[in-house]
């Protein structure tokens, strides 16, 4: 059975897990799905000590890394998803991807399919620069980089979030471009079968 795996890059768990969840809504029941958020972990700064190299991809460094990498190595499909920190993705999320270099000394994540999900404050808030952090990452590990599918068809979900007392407003686009992700996935199994 394939897997897809959701990582929420927010120190929290509120709107940027709500877009992943609403692009898991829209993906086939077939598929294995795991939603992790960074907010659950601890993950240290890369000290780009080179022993992941030297010791076949094994990071030195003991914390949630292992356990999110394992997740990641067995998924078919990977949704990465971040709010809007300063024009790019979060501190947190920065760092798994830094640490990520262990997973490419044996090339773990290559041909794995990757989307990216962006969410911020105001319209033209960094969204699109956010995903193409995400889109990097997935290129430099050699995977396949994937964004919505038609009617949106862009580079992924971006959107728009208020918080309000029942929990959080989005832009009508933004939800159409997760539900859009979670379509075109849809798509690739198929062509895959």
């Amino acid at each position: 059975m394939k897997k897809i795996v959701g990582i929420n890059g927010s120190h929290r768990e509120g709107s940027t897990l709500k877009l992943i969840e609403t692009a898991f809504e829209e993906i086939d029941s077939d598929l294995k799905k795991e939603i992790i958020s960074l907010s659950n972990y601890e993950i240290g700064y890369c000290k780009l000590c080179g022993a992941c190299k030297k010791n076949g991809g094994v990071c030195i460094l003991k914390d949630g890394f292992q356990e999110i990498a394992e997740k990641v190595a067995a998924a078919d499909f990977i949704i990465i998803g971040s709010p809007v920190y300063f024009g790019s993705v979060t501190g947190k999320l920065k760092s798994l991807f830094d640490r990520s270099r262990a997973l490419r000394v044996n090339w773990n994540l290559k041909n794995k399919f990757c989307g990216g999900i962006a969410v911020g404050a105001t319209i033209h808030g960094g969204q699109e620069h956010t995903i193409q952090a995400i889109h990097n990452w997935a290129l430099i590990h050699g995977m396949v980089v994937i964004g919505d599918t038609s009617p949106t068809a862009h580079f992924g979900c971006a959107a728009v979030a208020k918080q309000s007392e029942s929990g959080f407003e989005f832009n009508p686009e933004g939800i159409e471009t997760a539900k859009s992700l979670g379509k075109h996935i849809n798509e690739i199994i198929k062509l895959l079968k």
